[in-house]
């Protein structure tokens, strides 16, 4: 009898960890602002969505919506900004809101989650198998794994450090989220077939990517916003005046939200090739299809759609079409 009621035990510890609906108590104060609102977001695919707003009264404000806890939201003073990263849990918690230099002033009191994010985000050259283990119950490393690191492995690691996560993360959505991205990446491999997709060019014209496979081809991801991507532009412009007339073609694959911003940049940094978007952001349907969670990012595919090379940058992009075009 004694067994039963300890096993029980664990298993209501368990679950008591996970996501529930519950009302949050969060409140604060608002400095280095005029702001008459602040917002409360929903965090999802590395955007986040108002779900609330509260007016500041005499500097202060105060939620109590009803949200999953412990989860993470935004929380901030304009929509238009990056937010907070907030973690919030069951438990009460105290912020000191401010705007300056992207809410880094910022001072959360009373979540334990937040003080971990905010240690690991101190924390040079971090091992995330044992910052996981170390923490293997906690929301923050099924999150960090998702958000920091999904880019950064490969599909045996990410289910190796999935493998390392307490069964009370096991159901979280960025759990489930990277078992699909293990999924889609192992069928991306080197010598596997790039997926077929049809998305507009900037004058709404359809493009078919299995039409427009001539010799080699890079399908970049890049966006305007990106500042790594036009940092990249002028490696993959260089390679493309190189070896153009040698097969080599680029289909690129913006991630933008507006079109004005999406043909600038392309215009700016004298991208001279076939460019599509749908204009969605990380909600772009080919970027999930190609299981891109970071940009810049490349496929390099042969004039059959298999994939000879992934994430060829700086000199690696030249070197390769070297070997492969100058023979």
């Amino acid at each position: 009898m004694k067994k039963i009621v300890i096993f029980l035990a664990l298993c209501l510890c368990a679950t008591t960890t996970q996501a529930q609906e519950a009302n949050v108590q969060l409140k604060g104060t608002v400095v280095d602002t005029v702001a008459q609102y602040v917002y409360l977001q929903k965090f999802h695919n590395k955007m986040f969505t108002t779900i609330d707003s509260v007016k500041v009264i005499d500097g202060k404000f105060s939620f109590k919506t009803k949200v999953k806890l412990p989860e993470l939201y935004g929380l901030s003073v304009n929509t238009a900004d990056s937010p907070l990263y907030i973690f919030l849990e069951k438990s009460p918690i105290t912020v000191k809101l401010s705007p300056v230099k992207y809410y880094s002033t910022s001072v959360v009191e009373g979540s334990a989650s937040q003080d971990l994010f905010n240690n690991y985000r101190k924390t040079e050259n971090v091992d995330i198998s044992k910052f996981i283990t170390e923490h293997p119950g906690s929301l923050v490393s099924a999150y960090v794994l998702y958000r920091n690191w999904s880019y950064r492995l490969s599909p045996e690691e990410i289910t190796k450090n999935i493998s390392l996560l307490d069964k009370s993360q096991q159901n979280s959505t960025y759990v489930k989220e990277l078992q699909e991205l293990v999924k889609v990446l192992n069928g991306l491999q080197v010598g596997k077939k790039a997926p077929d997709f049809v998305s507009q060019d900037p004058e709404g014209k359809s493009i078919r990517f299995s039409e427009n496979l001539k010799g080699y081809t890079l399908v970049d991801f890049w966006a305007s916003w990106c500042g790594p991507c036009r940092r990249e532009n002028p490696n993959i412009v260089a390679a493309y005046k190189e070896y153009h007339d040698k097969g080599f073609n680029i289909i690129g694959i913006s991630l933008d939200k507006k079109k004005e911003n999406w043909v600038k940049g392309i215009q700016d940094d004298h991208l001279d090739w076939l460019h599509v978007s749908d204009l969605l952001f990380w909600n772009s349907a080919i970027a999930k299809l190609y299981g891109v969670r970071a940009i810049p990012a490349n496929y390099l595919v042969d004039s059959k759609g298999i994939i000879v090379a992934r994430n060829l940058h700086g000199d690696e992009l030249q070197t390769t079409l070297k070997s492969l075009l100058n023979k």
